[in-house]
């Protein structure tokens, strides 16, 4: 069986060296000893000024959202994984769907100030699949509306934009570490910010907001994350380079081999390293990325459909026109990537689609 992705996974007796550690220490979780060395770490790796380990990326969501303040609505895009819309729904704001750019699947910034009312409060946009947005225009339009920006950007671990990692732009950006992702945790996810009183906020926001054994600085929620998959992070940290290696490799064979295949590909913003997390394919009609996926699937091949619905649809929420969006979640498909994956399985694969395409 070949799925969408698989974890990666490190040496082992590298992981229970940790355990061991952890074991002999009794210190499980409330803000440890390895939770401590991964921020470091991690803002190492990152160039961050600030960054806070989370549970998990929706919570870092939430928590960014609640540390600006933000209220009435929030400018956002339709074509995400849901957790983009449900933290601004969770968080008592009205998400706004702005469309997104046919080519770099990321929100249209020449659509979002014809969106912006007296309730406008901030823009949450989502580097899609690890591409940057148009940072520079949408940062205009925030400081010229008066407006916070918050950057959903659970799949840049590795991407860098202008010879930054693409983390430290916006007031806050947030990190998924979920097991899926190019770089994982297991479970986990992270705010970056520039200011430090935004982190201080967050940080008693993380831990239900003690100030101390006996007193509260802020209401809180459990945004904490344990030991156990600090570990794994710390281990999994010292093959980054080896994994964006292996991704870009993969990216290049898919490139060979679909060269002949109908589809249309992201375009990726200028001045970016990319991460290659992520391999999407738009099919001319969804007829045929059903077929496709049909065929695949009929050989133990599970891609996914990246972002199906599109978000501007979904039950809870106020509809919004985003044929754009709508019309690309349609036809997408995101091929199988990970780090383990063989160069005969991106083949097969390949065969797979231009056989269905020249059926």
């Amino acid at each position: 069986m070949i799925n969408v992705t698989k974890p990666f996974m490190p040496d082992i007796e590298e992981y229970i060296e940790f355990i061991r550690g952890i074991w002999e220490r009794n210190w499980l979780t409330n803000n440890g000893p390895l939770v401590n060395s991964l921020e470091l770490k991690l803002k190492e790796y990152l160039d961050a000024k600030h960054m806070l380990y989370m549970g998990n990326g929706t919570i870092a969501l939430q928590i960014a959202i609640k540390a600006l303040d933000l209220k009435g609505e929030i400018i956002t895009t339709p074509f995400s994984f849901v957790a983009t819309t449900s933290s601004i729904v969770w968080e008592g704001c009205e998400p706004v769907f702005v469309d997104i750019d046919k080519d770099t699947f990321n929100i249209d910034p020449k659509l979002i100030e014809q969106a912006i009312t007296g309730k406008t409060t901030a823009i949450l946009a989502t580097h899609v699949f690890g591409n940057p947005c148009d940072i520079e225009a949408i940062q205009k339009i925030a400081e010229k509306h008066n407006l916070k920006v918050i950057y959903d950007a659970a799949h840049c671990f590795g991407t860098k934009y202008k010879g930054r990692h693409v983390f430290n732009y916006g007031d806050i950006s947030t990190a998924s570490f979920h097991a899926t992702k190019l770089y994982h945790t297991i479970e986990g996810g992270a705010v970056v910010t520039n200011d430090a009183e935004l982190l201080k906020k967050m940080v008693y926001m993380r831990n239900f907001g003690f100030e101390s054994f006996e007193s509260f600085a802020s209401v809180g929620i459990n945004g904490k994350n344990s030991e156990f998959h600090a570990a794994m992070g710390l281990v999994n940290l010292k093959s980054i380079d080896d994994i964006l290696a292996s991704r870009k490799e993969q990216a290049k064979i898919y490139d060979r081999e679909l060269k002949e295949l109908r589809v249309r590909k992201q375009k990726l913003t200028p001045d970016t390293e990319h991460n290659n997390s992520y391999y999407p394919v738009v099919f001319e009609t969804e007829e045929m990325a059903l077929s496709s996926i049909a065929s695949l699937n009929d050989n133990w091949i599970y891609p996914r459909r990246y972002f199906y619905p599109s978000l501007s649809g979904v039950s809870y929420v106020k509809k919004y026109s985003t044929p754009v969006s709508d019309d690309i979640a349609s036809r997408i498909l995101c091929l199988p990537m990970y780090h383990s994956l063989k160069d005969e399985e991106i083949a097969f694969i390949s065969r797979i689609l231009l056989r269905v395409q020249n059926n």
